[in-house]
This record gives structure tokens, sequence and C-alpha cells, in this order.
């Protein structure tokens, strides 16, 4: 297992998929453990972005294959890196000798550049998702999953999320046992899948600005199971549907609709984690009608089920 960094490489990026692999060394004991190497230009030293220094364990250029994976770490170097022919001609050279290629963030930058992402989808940051799209038209960009697999090729989102993808590789190489038991060392709250959404709802964008939408919001939040349709919101508001629209779309991004069933899911998330009441309930108390409009819904924004979505929740024995 290679991990391929750069000057200016995201810390987080490669130490995600190091300390998971080696944690999946310590419990599970395979029969074959992960041999994790970190290679960069030269061999020499990698000063990541965050001005922390990491030694390389191998040159790039005197490494041979084959390799089991090779992984291509982001940063904010990741453009000198994607610009740098060495870079991008032996990452497209191990590639080839590599049963598993993927990378984490704005690594996917570097592997677009050695051409094997083309007629792939594809995901990254998504800061820099327009930017991958607008240089590489001939890759499928999708900003909105926590990795995606396209063939033997796979691409993580921001920065953790390379943690998300080494579990995903844990499970396809050891099975779910082992990648929960890792998931539960590592205190990670779940082990998501790759679909679910990258940001969530309260999280992806800073309190809106004008008052009354920010209180809307707020109501919403807390009142899940409330008539939330648009009329009803509107004249909560005491605006028309039309000027409620244009608001929600202007400092949301999103009209009333869309906002309010990602906040019902979001809600529902949360009851389905931190209580055992009756899929019933949890879809009465955050406003869907029917447990099958819950499912819809949760399947569509996180790629999971709910009650899979619970299931991870729980802790496994031992």
């Amino acid at each position: 297992m290679v991990v391929v960094g750069y000057q200016a490489a995201e810390l987080l990026d490669i130490a995600c998929v190091t300390t998971t692999l080696a944690m999946a060394n310590e419990l599970g004991s395979p029969a074959v453990p992960y041999r994790v190497r970190l290679a960069g230009p030269g061999g020499g030293p990698i000063v990541c972005g965050s001005g922390l220094v990491l030694d390389s364990q191998q040159s790039l250029e005197q490494l041979v294959g084959p390799l089991d994976t090779l992984i291509v770490s982001g940063g904010p170097g990741f453009e000198r890196a994607a610009a740098h022919p060495g870079i991008v001609g032996h990452v497209r050279r191990l590639a080839k000798e590599s049963r598993r290629v993927a990378s984490v963030c704005t690594g996917a930058g570097v592997l677009a550049a050695t051409g094997l992402l083309d007629g792939r989808r594809a995901t990254t940051h998504w800061r820099f998702a327009p930017q991958l799209a607008a240089r590489h038209p001939e890759v499928t960009v999708d900003a909105a999953p926590i990795y995606i697999q396209d063939g033997n090729v796979y691409t993580a989102a921001g920065i953790t999320s390379a943690l998300d993808l080494t579990l995903a590789f844990i499970e396809e190489d050891h099975g779910p046992e082992l990648a929960r038991e890792v998931a539960r060392a590592l205190v990670v709250y779940l082990q998501r899948p790759g679909g679910q959404a990258q940001m969530s709802l309260h999280t992806a964008a800073p309190a809106p600005r004008n008052e009354l939408v920010r209180e809307l919001v707020a109501h919403i939040a807390a009142h899940p199971d409330h008539d939330l349709g648009a009329p009803a919101l509107a004249a909560r508001a005491g605006v028309t549907v039309r000027h409620l629209t244009r608001l929600f779309t202007e400092h949301l991004g999103q009209a009333p609709g869309r906002f309010v069933r990602q906040a019902r899911t979001e809600a529902a998330a949360h009851l389905l984690a931190s209580t055992t009441l009756p899929m019933a309930s949890v879809a009465a108390r955050c406003g869907f009608g029917t447990t099958e409009s819950l499912r819809q819904a949760f399947t569509a924004r996180y790629g999971i089920s709910p009650s899979r979505y619970r299931a991870t929740q729980t802790r496994q024995p031992h």
C-alpha cells in the first residue's frame, strides 16, 4: 500500500490512510498484513501544508511494482504536483502496476493530470470540484459523494474522507467485521457509505445573513413534524410563496421544499442514531407521512437505508 506525497501535501490525507491501515494490522492480524510506504519525489522529506515534516520511506522514482494499492494524497501543493512531469509520469507508471488506484481530496487533480480519470466518474473536495471539472472536461466530476469507485480507480472527497475510503478498502479485503472494529477503535461516528453526502445541511454553510430566513431555518429545525410547506412558511414569514422561494434560493442555494426535506432527513438520522424509536415513530416525528417516504428521502440523501444506518450505530459484539 503506497501513499504518494509531495511538498505541501495535506498531513491528514496521508495519516488517515496510514493510521487506519496500521490499526487494521493491529486488530485484525490478517494473514498478509498491510505493508504501508510513503513515497515522495527523490525520497526526501515532505513538508506538509501544515508545516510539519514527514520523511519519505521510498523514492517515487525508484519505486517499482507490482503494488496492491496506490493512493495519491491531496493538499495545498496539488497544483504544483499535477504540473510536475516527474510526479505525474511516475504515478501513471505505477498505476499500471497496481491492483487499485486512488486519490484523496485534491489528489484527484494529480490523477486527472495522468489521464487515469478520463471517461470516469470522480469526486474531490467540494470546494475544488468546479476547478477539476473545468480543467478536465473529460472527467465526470460529482462533488456530492464521500468517495466514488469507478472500476479499479477510487477517488475520495475532502481530507477525512480518506478514512472512509480506507475503511472501505479494509472491508473489501478482509470483510465488514474488521472494518467496523477499526472504525470503533478510531472512534469514528459512522463507517459512512461512499454515496453519503460530503456536507451536513447544518455545517455546509454559515447561518444565513437574512434575519427572516434565519428564523425560518430555526423553526424548521425545531419543528420538523409541523406543516412546513411553502405556503405555511410564507404565511409565517408574512411574504408570498414566490418571495419565499427567492429568499431561500438566494441565501440557502435551494428551494424551500428541498431544504425542508434535507432538514427532516437529518433529524431522522439523529433519532435513528440516538433512540430506539420504531421506524414509524421516527417518520412521524420528522414530518414524513410514511416509513416509505422516510426510506426514499434517507436513501437519496445518504445512499443507505434508515434501517442499515441504525444498524451501523449499534455496537457489534466482539
